[in-house]
């Protein structure tokens, strides 16, 4: 064995190791990860929009069958997590005044909560869906490469903050599989689809 050059086995098994290791905090902050998370957002808002303005408004109180979510339901779903993600799990305070801007809309909403359960018209859903999506892109240009890498609380886990948005977007992308279905039950073709 030769002195001067270092046994391979401890260089394979450090380089094994490595790459089986999950990446650390200060990868997953990179600014290819704010490019990444934004465009994996951008694409599943982009749809999410796109089939709610595609929906007749006549379809916004429909489900599939009882004690399902209805169209309106669904949105105001995914608008209401947009809105609770950053607030209870990064103390990012949502707006004071959620406004709908809709023919029916009676006043403003001032609790996200309340949005899956009194928001039912297409003129009251799509602003407030639209708004919600607007208030997550602002969420993340907001953060600091330091606050993607602060800790945090997920469903009790310890996580890191940008976790909090990878979370959001899996579930952005969970209801846009659920506007799929319920768009085509009503003979919707999906925007970009057709």
């Amino acid at each position: 064995m030769n002195a001067t050059r270092p046994p391979l086995l401890p260089i394979f098994l450090a380089a094994t190791l490595a790459a089986l290791l999950p990446p650390t905090a200060a990868a997953a902050q990179t600014p290819d990860f704010r490019a990444e998370i934004t465009g994996q957002f951008e694409a599943a808002a982009r749809k999410i929009v796109a089939l709610a303005e595609a929906m007749p408004a006549e379809s916004y109180g429909w489900s599939p069958m009882e004690g399902t979510m209805s169209v309106a339901h669904m949105y105001m779903h995914v608008a209401s997590y947009n809105y609770m993600y950053p607030h209870l799990n990064l103390g990012i305070e949502p707006p004071g005044a959620l406004a709908a801007r809709g023919d029916d809309v009676v006043g403003t909403l001032f609790d996200y909560e309340s949005l899956e359960d009194e928001v039912t018209t297409k003129n009251q859903a799509l602003p407030i869906l639209v708004a919600s999506m607007d208030h997550v892109r602002k969420v993340i240009a907001g953060m600091s490469d330091a606050d993607l890498a602060a800790p945090t609380e997920l469903y009790g886990r310890d996580v890191a903050s940008w976790a909090v948005l990878l979370q959001l977007v899996t579930h952005m992308n969970e209801h846009l599989g659920q506007a799929i279905a319920y768009a085509r039950m009503n003979r919707v073709v999906p925007p970009w689809s057709r």
